[in-house]
């Protein structure tokens, strides 16, 4: 018996193609935003479409793991739900024999801190012995722009050191974004991964599944580690990842009861409530741009700036689109003069449809509105349509939080310098 299913399978890269270690996002585009759902979410979806999962139910506290273990009546698997990897080495992971360990088991993963995520919910579901272990995912290839299968007959724990080591093991299958997978493409990957002929037939199955799975809720990522061959030979997907592009959320009304409000980011919460496009980072300078090639082009300039200011690095993604009222500019500020970690403000607008004059009354208004809660320095850096104007109306506003500069690099780094003499 090589394992059982309390094997946990770890969050891992594959390089450029996918950020996979569910611990901070990557920075955002305006066009990219993601769920990444727990276990018990990502099976729930995977048995909606047919694909081989055990039973299992969610736990919030030891008696309701009792209970659920109580009703399998077996030894059961208590998993951690936590949207990152390492769950088993961290002690996320235990077997429990009976329904009274059980309790003690749950009890000691609820509220355990597993790499900054603390443990709300536990997975109970029947132990299973495992043959074999394999490892599939469908992801996006952003690099070749269309889609990608991965798959490998060594999955499991060490799918990582497999992937780094044994490149070779570790099969990778473009998938045309037009023509999908049907069971020949499916019969393909199954043999460039060189999976067992005698499960050949059923992985083959799971994958065109896997792939209904990933088109018919709008993912961006669905893995399956491991993907397991029991003792009766039966091919189980015992652990699953999903990650869903919250871009297609008007598509599919149930996708929002899968969002985790407790884990959620309260300034992400409330700027999403405000309609801003804004995902919190780990640095002190605030940004807000409009578009997001000038957002991200500044936030690569206020790291390189920081460098030479007590490594002081930018605090959140903020694109405020075409439009910059001063309800906007408000809304965006509020957002980001809450967040406890911002000590500056980088405002980077150029001014294209909306003006520079229009901006600058914005900031204005914007800052009359917030009144007293608006209390750490912004870097305003104009250029465009109508800059002269906009720059005027600064000046002649002359809030004491507020410093002009005419270019991206001497305003990125005043912002630094403000931040870092804030720190």
């Amino acid at each position: 018996m090589p394992g059982t299913c309390g094997h946990q399978a770890p969050a891992w890269s594959a390089g450029p193609i996918e950020d996979r270690t569910r611990t901070r996002r990557p920075t955002p585009t305006s066009q990219e935003t993601r769920v990444d759902l727990y276990e018990y979410q990502a099976k729930d979806l995977f048995a909606a479409h047919d694909v081989p999962v055990l039973p299992g139910d969610v736990a919030s506290t030891p008696a309701e793991a009792k209970a659920i273990a109580e009703r399998f009546g077996q030894t059961v698997v208590v998993k951690a739900q936590v949207k990152t990897g390492g769950r088993g080495k961290a002690g996320g992971v235990k077997l429990a024999e009976t329904p009274a360990e059980t309790e003690v088991k749950a009890d000691a993963i609820l509220g355990l801190d597993i790499k900054g995520h603390v443990v709300h919910r536990v997975l109970v579901t029947p132990a299973s012995d495992i043959a074999e272990e394999y490892y599939f995912s469908f992801l996006l290839d952003r690099a070749n722009r269309t889609f990608l299968a991965m798959a490998s007959v060594e999955g499991g724990m060490d799918i990582e050191e497999v992937a780094a080591t044994k490149p070779e093991a570790l099969a990778k299958v473009p998938v045309d974004a037009v023509k999908g997978v049907d069971r020949a493409k499916a019969d393909e990957i199954v043999a460039a991964a060189r999976f067992p002929a005698e499960v050949a037939d059923q992985v083959a199955d799971v994958i065109v599944k896997l792939w209904e799975t990933f088109v018919s809720e709008d993912a961006t990522l669905v893995e399956v580690n491991p993907l397991v061959r029991d003792p009766e030979g039966k091919i189980v997907a015992l652990d699953g990842k999903v990650t869903l592009d919250e871009n297609a959320s008007f598509r599919h009304p149930a996708h929002e009861a899968l969002v985790d409000k407790q884990a959620e980011d309260p300034l992400e919460a409330k700027a999403k409530e405000k309609g801003l496009n804004y995902v919190k980072l780990d640095g002190q300078v605030g940004i807000i741009g409009n578009g997001a090639g000038l957002v991200m082009s500044t936030l690569d300039v206020v790291a390189y700036a920081g460098e030479k200011h007590k490594g002081v690095k930018p605090a959140n993604f903020l694109d405020i689109g075409g439009g910059a009222s001063a309800e906007v500019m408000a809304n965006g500020l509020d957002i980001i003069l809450h967040d406890p970690d911002v000590r500056s403000v980088f405002v980077n607008v150029f001014g294209g449809i909306t003006s520079c004059d229009a901006v600058a009354n914005g900031i204005v208004a914007a800052l009359g509105i917030l009144g007293d809660q608006a209390t750490k320095p912004l870097v305003v850096r104009l250029d465009g349509n109508n800059v002269e104007e906009g720059r005027r109306i600064l000046a002649d506003a002359a809030h004491p939080l507020v410093t002009v500069v005419d270019t991206m690099d001497n305003a990125a780094d005043k912002a630094a310098e403000l931040a870092a003499a804030g720190v």
